[in-house]
C-alpha cells in the first residue's frame, strides 16, 4: 500500500528547528491551503485547510534555513493520521467550535518564493503583519 500527498500553499509561521535526543533534526511549520468557489446561492465561500508538516533530516535544516512565514512552498509526503482516531487530529478551539488539523510528514519541499520575495516579506512582515491569502486567526491552529 502506498500514498502520497501534494499540497501547495503559504507558511502561516516561521518553522521551528528542534532535535530529537539522538541528535536527528526535525523542523515543523504550518502550511494553509486555499480555495474559492461559487456556492448553490452564488456566493463566493473562500475555504482554508492547515496542514502540520513536519520535515526530518537535511530537509529540516534546508527549510529551516530558507522558509518564513507567509514563504510559498509545494510539499510532497504522506499523510499521518492520530493514533487515536486513524484519521486527523481532532481538537477543539478557543472559542469551543470543532476543528480537525492534518499531519504530513515531508519527502519533498520545494520552494516556490524567490529569495527575495522571502527576504522582502520578512523584512516588511517582522512577525506580526498578516499575510494575503492567509487566515489572521493564527491562534486556531493546535501548536
Amino acid at each position: 500500500m502506498f500514498h502520497r500527498i501534494i499540497i501547495v500553499g503559504n507558511l502561516g509561521r516561521d518553522p521551528e528547528l528542534r532535535y530529537t535526543p539522538s541528535g536527528t533534526p526535525v523542523t515543523n511549520f504550518s502550511v494553509a491551503t486555499n480555495r474559492t468557489y461559487t456556492n448553490a446561492n452564488g456566493e463566493q465561500i473562500k475555504e482554508t485547510i492547515w496542514f502540520r508538516v513536519s520535515a526530518w533530516g537535511k530537509l529540516a535544516e534546508t527549510t529551516n534555513q530558507y522558509l518564513r512565514r507567509g514563504s510559498r512552498v509545494l510539499v510532497e509526503g504522506r499523510l499521518v493520521p492520530d493514533p487515536a482516531t486513524g484519521g486527523p487530529r481532532i481538537w477543539t478551539r478557543q472559542d469551543g467550535t470543532p476543528a480537525a488539523s492534518f499531519e504530513v510528514h515531508a519527502m519533498t519541499v520545494r520552494f516556490l518564493s524567490s529569495r527575495e520575495e522571502t527576504e522582502a516579506l520578512a523584512q516588511s512582515m517582522g512577525n506580526a503583519a498578516p499575510v494575503d491569502d492567509l487566515p489572521s486567526e493564527e491562534d486556531e491552529i493546535p501548536f
